[in-house]
C-alpha cells in the first residue's frame, strides 16, 4: 500500500487534534489511529481496510467504532468521502483542491491536480438543485496494471484462462 510522506501525515494528525479540540471531541487512542491509517494511506480506503488495518494495532477496535469515527471525521471536514454512496463509500484525507482517477476494473484510486479543471465554472441548471459547496472531477479510466492484463480482444486474460480450466 502507498504511503503519504511522513511530514504531510503529521501536519493532518496536527490538524485533526487542532480541529477535534476546537469541536470538544475528545482524542481517544482509537480515534487517532483510525485518522493516522487515513491520513497515511494514498489508497482512499473504505471503512473495511481502515478497520483491517487499525485491527492489527488495536484489537479491540470494532468496525463500528471505525465507521462512527470516519463519519465523525467526515464531519469535522477532515477528511472527505469520494465516490456514489453505494457498496463501499472510500475516505480521502486529502482535504486540498484535487481530483481522482478511478480505474473502473480493481478500483485504484490516484490524486491529481489540474488548474483546467479547478477553474470549469458550474453549469447554472445545477445551482437549480441546491447550493453548490465544493466541486471535483472524477476520471474513470482503465489503470495501466489492469491494461496489461488484458487481451487485444478486450477480455481480460485472468477469466480466458480461468474459462478454460
Amino acid at each position: 500500500m502507498e504511503k503519504a510522506e511522513t511530514r504531510e501525515v503529521e501536519r493532518r494528525v496536527e490538524r485533526f487534534i487542532e480541529t477535534a479540540r476546537a469541536a470538544g471531541i475528545k482524542i481517544t487512542h482509537q480515534r487517532l489511529e483510525i485518522f493516522r491509517e487515513v491520513a497515511s494511506s494514498l489508497e482512499h480506503p473504505d471503512a473495511e481496510t481502515v478497520y483491517r488495518a487499525v485491527a492489527i494495532r488495536m484489537p479491540t477496535v470494532s468496525l463500528d467504532t471505525v465507521y462512527r469515527t470516519l463519519w465523525m471525521l467526515n464531519d469535522l471536514g477532515l477528511i472527505r468521502t469520494l465516490g456514489p454512496r453505494r457498496e463501499s463509500v472510500r475516505f480521502d484525507a486529502n482535504t486540498t483542491s484535487h481530483h481522482h482517477y478511478v480505474c473502473v476494473r480493481c478500483g485504484l484510486v490516484r490524486d491529481f491536480e489540474s488548474d483546467e479543471l479547478n477553474t470549469l465554472p458550474v453549469p447554472h441548471g445545477v445551482r437549480s438543485f441546491g447550493t453548490v459547496v465544493a466541486t471535483h472531477v472524477e476520471v474513470r479510466g482503465i489503470c495501466e496494471s489492469c491494461a496489461l492484463h488484458q487481451s487485444p480482444s478486450g477480455q481480460d486474460r485472468v477469466a480466458q484462462s480461468t474459462d478454460r480450466e
